[in-house]
């Protein structure tokens, strides 16, 4: 482990999954085998069996932790939001800095989409897990706000954060953004 994941107090399975996490984004995971993955972490390969069955198993922990991310920002809006109606705002607004900000190289979760086409696979699993919360929560949002027609509101934004974060990749990162916003506060019911 290096010296800079060592001063952050990241444990082996966490640096690993830093590591391994950053690579499958940037390169794609099928693309990235397991060799590179432990030299670039500076670990053993009994280091990485320890904590993850097989490269499988690290993509999934890597999806789990983008979902968890994703979780932990919400929750975060959640405690700063002062009515529901900022809350939704907020989840707006968090797309569209997750976007220009953090995913600018298009969703991790469409990406391993795109590689793993099985729909039976446990990658994908983590996938549609990750979208039905996702969806679940904008409706729970919407409904907290008393918009009508919540289901299709929250299918209409969930493919708005799908565009959004492929469209940032593929296009003018600022132009992208300011679609998004306008749309898809036009879909929550927002000015």
């Amino acid at each position: 482990m290096s010296a800079d994941a060592r001063a952050r107090g990241a444990t082996p399975r966490d640096h690993l999954l830093e590591i391994a996490g950053d690579l499958f984004y940037r390169e794609g995971i099928n693309t990235v085998g397991v060799d590179r993955i432990l030299s670039e972490a500076g670990v053993t390969r009994a280091t990485m069996y320890r904590h993850f069955a097989g490269k499988e198993q690290l993509v999934i922990a890597y999806l789990q932790r983008e979902d968890g991310l994703v979780r932990a920002q919400f929750e975060a809006a959640a405690e700063h939001a002062v009515s529901p109606e900022h809350l939704l705002e907020l989840a707006v607004e968090g797309v569209a800095d997750d976007a220009s900000r953090h995913h600018t190289r298009g969703c991790p979760f469409i990406n391993a989409t795109a590689e793993y086409s099985d729909p039976a696979s446990p990658v994908r699993g983590v996938v549609a897990e990750h979208r039905a919360w996702f969806r679940a929560t904008l409706r729970e949002y919407l409904v907290a706000v008393g918009r009508d027609d919540p289901d299709d509101r929250a299918d209409t934004l969930v493919m708005l954060r799908d565009a959004v974060l492929v469209g940032s990749y593929l296009g003018d990162p600022d132009k992208v953004r300011k679609t998004f916003l306008r749309n898809a506060r036009k879909v929550a019911g927002l000015p």
